[in-house]
């Protein structure tokens, strides 16, 4: 099932509208029980917006084996993948509603429930890396606007934020992009507010779940598209239709996932439960961060040793033109979104120090990568 959500929707709806949505797949799942308790262990059923391959479902199985691990048992999460129950976009439906106990995904794909959501997850977050990203929901105040946001739109959830993610490649093409007005008229897949800013480039834009992206792109119906990262794309088969991909870009230059819970559900569990999961929240935050450098390391090699892939660095004047759209779009979205205008001022403001103190901290690590790896010329001969 392909679904869009193109569609952006800033105004807040009473929750009985929200849950009133049909869910593609529900009737079926609506008939198995989810939360269960048998010789005192409680049960949960999960989905992912992942498929079964992609390294992204192996995390959501992580953090569930992390829970299972430390509550001894007491609570067993099972992790279906992608359209098990509910296709990719209906995740927070089916959770909100109870279809689901819980699940793995990103708020990108919750874009069209209300925009602001999208910034967590889409642009150049002032600059911000996925790790001050999530410094900033958890010690910055972005918690608490998520929870706000998730109330104006009647989502009965609690969400977790965890596992930061490297900056995205501009995508997959036929040929190198080299300025920004190759985007125009350019059948292009990406998500969140995302949508918006390819769209002000000129591109038509159309948002496809990740398992749907390489079929899309092998049938012709797009000439470029973005996932996310190294081992995603190879895994889900994107040098199969394209050999070039070019790396760096400002549309989601940081993101991270979110595990959320049924909020009715979460709530009955015992404080000592909630705790676990919290802390299992954060410990597979860290993992993941460790297990991604790992395994995009090795498949970013592979990509060019085995795939022949060719991979280009997005030109700066693309960046730069990026920036300038989308400030655009989120001065345009922000004008009848008291809510957005909220999220992004808080960004701002922890953004403006954060960066500032890393910059001026931290080393510049392709100085030290040069002078230990990079290939330095041969000394002249002895004449």
């Amino acid at each position: 099932m392909k679904k869009s959500n193109k569609t952006v929707a800033t105004k807040t709806a009473p929750r009985r509208k929200f849950l009133g949505k049909a869910i593609a797949g529900t009737a079926t799942a609506a008939s198995f029980p989810m939360i269960a308790s048998a010789q005192g262990a409680t049960q949960m059923r999960f989905q992912s917006t992942w498929p079964s391959k992609d390294i992204f479902h192996e995390y959501a199985l992580d953090f569930a084996k992390k829970v299972n691990d430390m509550t001894g048992g007491d609570l067993k999460i099972e992790v279906l993948p992608a359209g098990a129950v509910v296709p990719a976009f209906g995740l927070l439906d089916a959770v909100s509603k109870g279809t689901l106990d819980g699940g793995h995904g990103v708020m990108g794909y919750n874009y069209g429930k209300q925009s602001a959501i999208a910034l967590w997850t889409s642009g150049p977050v002032f600059g911000m890396d996925a790790n001050m990203v999530l410094a900033w929901h958890k010690y910055g105040g972005g918690k608490e606007l998520l929870d706000k946001l998730y109330t104006s739109i009647g989502a009965n959830i609690v969400s977790f934020l965890t596992g930061p993610m490297p900056t995205q490649p501009l995508g997959w093409f036929k040929k190198p992009i080299t300025k920004p007005e190759d985007f125009k008229g350019l059948k292009f897949r990406t998500n969140g507010l995302a949508i918006d800013l390819f769209t002000a480039m000129g591109a038509a834009v159309n948002a496809l779940p990740g398992g749907e992206i390489v079929p899309a792109m092998d049938r012709g119906l797009l000439d470029g598209a973005e996932f996310n990262n190294a081992s995603s794309d190879r895994v889900l088969g994107f040098p199969d239709v394209s050999k070039v991909c070019m790396l760096q870009s400002f549309h989601q230059s940081s993101e991270q996932f979110e595990i959320t819970f049924n909020k009715t559900k979460f709530s009955s569990l015992p404080d000592k439960m909630k705790a676990i999961i919290a802390n299992a929240v954060e410990a597979s935050s860290a993992d993941m961060s460790w297990k991604a450098i790992d395994r995009y390391s090795k498949d970013y090699i592979e990509l060019q040793t085995k795939n022949n892939v060719k991979f280009y660095k997005t030109p700066d004047a693309l960046l730069q033109a990026q920036l300038t759209i989308w400030d655009e779009v989120v001065a345009k979205k922000g004008t009848d979104n008291p809510l957005f205008k909220e999220v992004e001022a808080s960004q701002r403001a922890f953004a403006e120090r954060a960066m500032k103190w890393d910059m001026d901290t931290n080393n510049n690590r392709r100085m030290a990568y040069n002078h230990y790896f990079a290939k330095k010329a041969a000394a002249p001969k002895k004449t």
